[in-house]
């Protein structure tokens, strides 16, 4: 989502005549965030604000990734959730009962402002055997001042003070890729990953079987490709030089594009 359709908050060039190409030609999609702040319906009403209008059913983030795992991992379990609404309420919807005292996992997401209390209470359930899942590694998120700490960087807090790596449920985990798939009922052979990032979308891609394009609007310069051991298929300035991609490959069954 960010960097390929929206610059904070801001639609960038082509954003919307990418997303009305897709609608247009009957193409299966999701915007993929590794953000877990926000609920679907939160994440639909900010890309409206800057002008992009996308269903609530289109938006796949981190936090609704980690849910199903945990939910095919447990069902009915319990967890310690350090995170926002977007997260714990995946969690919540996904059977999970809420637990601070003997929880079976541990999950650990982004929030605005971290409470050493709750990490100085994640450390202890961990160090008693609590399972340490984590939404996902990126260890800075971006704010109007400049980066702030993530989810990477207290994981790796957490980490030190017990020893314990987490699992990372979001990208670069070909997993968050895969679930997307299975949730527009797509195949890997017929879906395109696109992102604005070399180190998780599009190695994530790559590693679920998906061709992949990389845009210039935001993390990778064009510079930086050289220094990674794989690959895009494509490289494009910005979404709005993929449109004619989404209007130039055939329709196909089952199949779709994935905007990240």
């Amino acid at each position: 989502m960010d960097g390929v359709l929206v610059h904070e908050q801001q639609a960038l060039p082509g954003a919307n005549d990418f997303i009305a190409a897709l609608e247009r030609m009957g193409r299966r999609y999701l915007v993929l965030t590794n953000n877990s702040i926000f609920t679907p319906r939160d994440l639909q009403a900010r890309l409206a604000r800057g002008g992009i209008e996308i269903p609530e059913s289109a938006l796949w983030t981190s936090a609704l990734a980690t849910a199903q795992f945990l939910r095919e991992q447990s069902p009915g379990s319990s967890a310690y959730v350090i995170g926002e609404t977007g997260l714990t309420s995946a969690i919540h919807d996904a059977g999970f009962v809420q637990d601070d005292v003997s929880p079976e996992y541990v999950v650990l997401g982004e929030t605005r402002s971290y409470s050493f209390t709750a990490i100085t209470q994640a450390i202890r359930l961990i160090s008693r055997g609590a399972k340490f899942i984590a939404t996902n590694p990126d260890p800075t998120g971006p704010s109007a001042d400049g980066p702030i700490p993530a989810t990477g960087s207290v994981a790796a807090m957490i980490t030190q003070a017990t020893g314990i790596n987490p699992y990372y449920v979001g990208k670069p985990n070909p997993l968050m890729m895969r679930s997307a798939l299975n949730r527009i009922e797509a195949h890997s052979e017929t879906t395109v990953m696109i992102g604005d990032r070399m180190d998780t979308d599009v190695v994530s891609g790559i590693e679920a079987g998906l061709r992949t394009i990389l845009v210039l609007s935001g993390s990778t310069q064009a510079a930086e490709i050289t220094r990674f051991p794989y690959r895009p298929t494509f490289v494009k300035d910005g979404i709005a030089d993929v449109v004619e991609l989404v209007e130039e490959w055939a329709p196909v069954e089952p199949g779709g594009l994935s905007a990240d």
